[in-house]
């Protein structure tokens, strides 16, 4: 009896035990990474579909839609200090939906839609002086929601929509010259509200719509080469969902990010892209609310996502994300 009351009490001690290492395990798995920081609030009027850009450590904005009026006003986010400081006026039509980049210590800004009409108009900042100097016109048309980012000291701007049509055309812009060329050679399908990053020399490029329908197909663009490679598509995987329109895109420590957006509404996920086995994973989505068309800064270690809006509410918020860190709701 008492040898069959041990048995007993060995089995009870052993499926408790089971049951904590469980638990234990089940702890680890819940780790949740990505952690996202609340920052300084723009002092500005909330909007969306302003443009950004990043030179050294300060992070650039302007132009936007606020669901009256469009804007023209251009700041500044010292990303060491975490602050915000405005600048010289965009002295160009007031306008949402541009592009904005920077290349070889310059920012650009250009096209766009002023609420009536798609603009071509091409603009330079120079943040030593904090002026503003027009260049010559967009060679592709007039357009907005394309996308446009700097590379080996020139930049580029393709796909968005003219005013009729969804396009899928590129050109190179040389400062050096002031002039544009047309680049060839992009497979994709036509798109607007697309998104891209840079890693390591290489542009990422992909999502937007077109025809109601969301693009899956996913690019590399070799600047040195100007040779456009195909990619897994975003939803190569059936636990992928990293389609969508008017996202954001960067790169942190070598890996791309895209976040936020729109499909069927306003989303606050975030997908980390590993360029060396062409693969994503989720992590912690945006810790404010769900939004498209915003904007980011990214220095290529730091990155932050702000403004934009979720349906007619429009945002003035500014978040960092820290991809690598555990999720901590407290801060």
């Amino acid at each position: 009896m008492i040898k069959m009351q041990r048995k007993i009490k060995y089995l009870i001690t052993a499926a408790l035990l089971g049951l904590i290492l469980t638990g234990c395990s089940d702890d680890d798995d819940d780790f949740e990474r990505g952690n996202w920081v609340s920052r300084s609030v723009f002092d500005g009027v909330p909007r969306s579909n302003a443009i950004g850009f990043t030179i050294d450590q300060k992070g650039y904005m302007g132009t936007g839609y606020d669901g009256d009026d469009y804007m023209n006003d251009f700041w500044e986010y010292n990303i060491d200090g975490n602050y915000w400081v405005q600048k010289a006026d965009f002295p160009g039509t007031p306008r949402t939906a541009a592009v904005g980049f920077a290349t070889a210590g310059k920012g650009y800004l250009g096209v766009g839609y002023d609420g009536i009409d798609e603009l071509d108009d091409f603009w330079q900042y120079d943040p030593a002086t904090n002026t503003w100097n027009q260049k010559a016109d967009f060679m592709g048309g007039s357009r907005r929601e394309a996308i446009g980012f700097g590379a080996e000291g020139t930049g580029y701007v393709g796909t968005g929509y003219d005013g009729k049509n969804d396009r899928k055309d590129f050109y190179k812009y040389d400062p050096g010259t002031d002039k544009w060329s047309e680049v060839v050679g992009f497979g994709g399908d036509k798109r607007r509200g697309a998104t891209s990053f840079s890693i390591d020399g290489l542009v990422y490029l992909g999502t937007g719509e077109s025809n109601g329908i969301y693009q899956t197909d996913f690019w590399v663009f070799d600047p040195s080469t100007e040779v456009f490679s195909p990619l897994n598509d975003l939803d190569e995987e059936d636990d992928y969902y990293v389609t969508r329109s008017y996202a954001v895109g960067f790169e942190m420590e070598g890996l791309g990010y895209i976040a936020t957006g729109y499909s069927g509404g306003a989303l606050s996920t975030i997908w980390e892209y590993d360029p060396l086995d062409d693969t994503w994973e989720e992590i912690t989505q945006l810790e404010g609310t769900a939004r498209q068309d915003a904007t980011y800064f990214s220095t290529g270690d730091r990155a932050y996502i702000s403004m934009g809006r979720s349906g007619s509410l429009y945002l003035d918020d500014i978040y960092e994300l820290y991809p690598q860190q555990e999720y901590d709701d407290e801060d």
